[in-house]
């Protein structure tokens, strides 16, 4: 299973960085998600129907990772790995969409 990692902020919320294969195709996709803790993330993953675990803190966030999810309203965001360098993080709904989850 690919890695990921977290980062708890000073406001005591959580940040969750996952890598997991791409759903629509080949690679794999890095997820943000930004909630009050580690379970209620990945519990917001599993509601959507994507199957997660987070096993250790391997590949926390970057702090422009974490930077991009305070600054999205639905705190979910994803793009694909390696990320070009112009690519920008898209909300969940077009990583679902494209899936067709």
């Amino acid at each position: 299973m690919p890695g990921g990692g977290f980062c708890k902020l000073p406001g005591g919320s959580m940040v969750v960085a996952l890598g997991l294969p791409n759903p629509g195709g080949e690679g794999e996709v890095r997820i943000l998600v930004h909630a009050v803790n580690r379970p209620r993330a990945l519990t917001r993953l599993r509601n959507l129907g994507l199957r997660v675990y987070l096993r250790g803190n391997t590949h926390p966030p970057s702090p422009d990772e974490i930077t991009a999810v305070l600054h999205h309203p639905d705190g979910l965001l994803w793009r694909t790995t390696p990320s070009r360098e112009q690519e920008l993080w898209r909300p969940i709904r077009a990583l679902l969409s494209h899936a067709g989850l």
